[in-house]
C-alpha cells in the first residue's frame, strides 16, 4: 500500500513540472553567442485529465481500504465465534468423558454389588439344603420314637407312666423343634425369594446403563453452528436413541422409583407422556384422577378418546393411548376410591380395551366370582361394556342416555352402577336427588347418591399381580 501510494506521489511531482515552463542552454562558451532560451508547456487539457485521474484513483484506492478494514473486523469477529466454539466443544468434551468414567463406576458397582447378592443367595441356599437335611433327620428321629412308642404300647398294654410322661415330653420337643425348623426353612425360601427379585432389578438396571455408556461412547462431537463459523464437509451423525419403556412398570424394572410425568412409547404407538404411580411393588400407569373438581369431566366423545386435564392435577389419559398399552390383554385395571371419611376402597380386575372400531369396550376377565365391590363394574363387562359420552350414545339403556342423563363419559350399562367422571361435588352433597345422581359414584361401596371424595385409575401388566 505504501509502496503504491510513494509511486503515485513522484507521477504527480513529474506530471506537474511538466506544466512549468524551464530553460535549456546550448552552444559553448566560447562562442560568443547569447544564450538560446527554449520554453517548452505542457497543454492545460492533459493537466486536467490527468489530474482527474488521479483524484478518481485515490477515491477507488480509499474505498478499497475502507472495505478491507470492514473485511478485516469480520473476520476477527469470526475468529473470535470459532475460538469460543471450540472451547465450548472442549467443555463439551471434558463433560461426556467425565459421564463416561461415572457410568462405568456405578455400573462396576453395580455388578460388585450383584456379586456380594449371589454370595449371599448361594449361602442361603447353602443353609437352606443344610437344614432340610436337619429337618430330615428329625423327621427319622420323630419316626423311629413313635415306632418305638406303639412297640411298647403293644408289648405291655399299658405304659408306665413315667416312660409315658418321659416320651410324651420328647414328642412334644421334637415336634416343637421341627415347627422351628419348618419356619426357618420358611424365611429362608421367602428371603431367597427377594434376594433374586433384587437380582433381577439389578440385572435391568446393569443393562441400562451399559447401554447408556455405549451411546455415550458413540456419541459424536457436538458441532455449533454461529455465524460465520468454518462449515465441514464430514457428515454429522446422531445419537442412536436409547428405546423408550412401554409402560410405568418397565420404568420401575429400569430403577425409576419416584412417582412423576415420564415419557413411554408402547409397541406400534407414538410416544406420549403418563403419570406414573411408583410404589413398592412396581409402577402402575394413571389413566384418570379426580380430587378437586378443578377439570370438568362433562366432555364429548372426542376429548375422551385423545384426553384432557393436566398430569400433575386432574386428568383423563385418553381412550386410544389406554387401547395402545392394554389391547392385547396382560394388564390389571385398578379403580381406588375414597369417601369424604378418608376411608379407602380399592379394585383390581384382569382386562383388556378394544379399539375405536369397538367403541373402546371394556372386557374384564370372568373370574368366576365378583366381590360385592366389583360387581358395580364387572359383572356388565365380561362380555364387552362400551364407552359412551353425551354425543355418542353406547350404553345398554335402550331408552335413555346415560352420560347425557347423568354426567360425564363411562362404561355405563343401566346408568346406575358407577359413574367416577359424573361431576364433582363438595361435601355435603346437593339436596336435590336429580342432582346427586350425576355425582361421582360407586353405587356397591357408598350407594348410588354419595358423592366421592376423590378417585384413581390406573394399569399395570399383570405380572405386578404376582408381586403384591
Amino acid at each position: 500500500m505504501k509502496t503504491t501510494l510513494a509511486s503515485l506521489t513522484l507521477c504527480l511531482v513529474a506530471l506537474m513540472a511538466t506544466g512549468f515552463p524551464f530553460e535549456r542552454k546550448g552552444g559553448s562558451p566560447s562562442s560568443g553567442t547569447s544564450k538560446e532560451k527554449r520554453v517548452r508547456y505542457a497543454a492545460w487539457d492533459d493537466v486536467n485529465v490527468i489530474a482527474h485521474g488521479l483524484l478518481q484513483l485515490g477515491q477507488g484506492l480509499k474505498e478499497h481500504v475502507d472495505k478491507t478494514k470492514v473485511q478485516m473486523r469480520d473476520i476477527s469477529t469470526k475468529l473470535k465465534v470459532f475460538n469460543g466454539t471450540v472451547t465450548e466443544l472442549g467443555k463439551e468434551s471434558q463433560r461426556l468423558r467425565a459421564e463416561g468414567e461415572a457410568l462405568k463406576a456405578r455400573a462396576l458397582g453395580l455388578e460388585d454389588r450383584e456379586g456380594r447378592l449371589l454370595n449371599v443367595t448361594a449361602e442361603l441356599r447353602e443353609k437352606t439344603e443344610e437344614m432340610q437335611q436337619e429337618r430330615k433327620t428329625v423327621s427319622e428321629r420323630m419316626s423311629r420314637l413313635e415306632e418305638r412308642v406303639d412297640s411298647m404300647l403293644q408289648g405291655d398294654g399299658v405304659l408306665p407312666d413315667t416312660n409315658a410322661a418321659r416320651n410324651s415330653s420328647d414328642a412334644r420337643i421334637i415336634q416343637l423343634m421341627l415347627e422351628a425348623q419348618n419356619r426357618r426353612i420358611d424365611d429362608l425360601v421367602e428371603r431367597i425369594r427377594l434376594q433374586q427379585e433384587k437380582l433381577d432389578k439389578q440385572n435391568v438396571r446393569i443393562r441400562t446403563l451399559q447401554s447408556q455408556i455405549q451411546q455415550t461412547k458413540q456419541r459424536p462431537t457436538l458441532k455449533s453452528k454461529a455465524d460465520g463459523s468454518v462449515q465441514t464437509g464430514s457428515t454429522e451423525q446422531r445419537d442412536s436413541p436409547v428405546e423408550m419403556a412401554s409402560d410405568c412398570h418397565e420404568l420401575f424394572l429400569r430403577g425409576e422409583t419416584t412417582s412423576g410425568v415420564y415419557t413411554i412409547q408402547p409397541l406400534n404407538a407414538q410416544p406420549f407422556e403418563v403419570f406414573c404411580e411408583m410404589t413398592a411393588d412396581g409402577g402402575w400407569t394413571v389413566i384418570q384422577r379426580r380430587q378437586d373438581g378443578s377439570v370438568d369431566f362433562d366432555q364429548l366423545w372426542q376429548a375422551y378418546q385423545k384426553g384432557f386435564g393436566s398430569l400433575n392435577g386432574e386428568f383423563w389419559l385418553g381412550l386410544e393411548k389406554m387401547h395402545s398399552m392394554s389391547k392385547d390383554g396382560g394388564y390389571i385395571l385398578k379403580m381406588q376410591f375414597t369417601d369424604w371419611n378418608n376411608d379407602i376402597a380399592s379394585i383390581r380386575l384382569p382386562f383388556r380395551l378394544g379399539g375405536e372400531e369397538t367403541k373402546y369396550s371394556l372386557h374384564i376377565q370372568d373370574t368366576g366370582t365378583f366381590s360385592p365391590l366389583e360387581v358395580s363394574l364387572a359383572t356388565d363387562a365380561t362380555s364387552g361394556l362400551p364407552f359412551s359420552t353425551r354425543d355418542q350414545d353406547n350404553d345398554q339403556k335402550n331408552d335413555t342416555n346415560c352420560a347425557k342423563h347423568l354426567s360425564g363419559g363411562w362404561w355405563f350399562s343401566n346408568c346406575g352402577r358407577s359413574n367416577l367422571n359424573g361431576r364433582f361435588f363438595q361435601s355435603p352433597p346437593p339436596k336435590q336427588r336429580h342432582q346427586r345422581k350425576q355425582g361421582i359414584f360407586w353405587k356397591t361401596w357408598r350407594g348410588r347418591y354419595y358423592p366421592l371424595k376423590s378417585t384413581a385409575i390406573m394399569i399395570a401388566p399383570a405380572e405386578i399381580e404376582n408381586k403384591s
